[in-house]
């Protein structure tokens, strides 16, 4: 089932939203195939998402030592003003407890 993620501001959250349900969270860990979805002809926000087709990849406030397993390449970014995200497609997303979103590889 697709899910849609978004970082809510004003309780410092993550959001996990699909039409059955919608989680809050302090990190995720997406741990499969992941895409971004834009709506700027919204009126409110958000506009941009992380979506996954695979719900059962999202991993809720996943244990230091799952993180470990995996190095960052680069920072997930997200501009607000343009709608526009700097990577459109991937795989593996840690959204962090201070807001930042990294996109991560598997150690070797």
């Amino acid at each position: 089932m697709k899910s849609k993620i978004h970082r809510c501001n004003c309780s410092n959250t993550w959001t996990v939203q699909s039409r059955k349900r919608s989680l809050t969270a302090h990190t995720i860990l997406l741990n499969g195939k992941w895409y971004v979805e834009l709506k700027p002809e919204r009126k409110c926000n958000p506009k941009g998402f992380v979506a996954t087709d695979r719900s059962e990849d999202i991993l809720i406030n996943p244990a230091v030592e799952l993180i470990e397993n995996f190095d960052i390449l680069n920072k997930l970014v997200y501009d607000k003003e343009n709608v526009f995200f700097n990577v459109y497609h991937g795989e593996y997303l840690y959204f962090a407890d201070d807001g930042a979103c990294y996109i991560l590889q598997v150690k070797e």
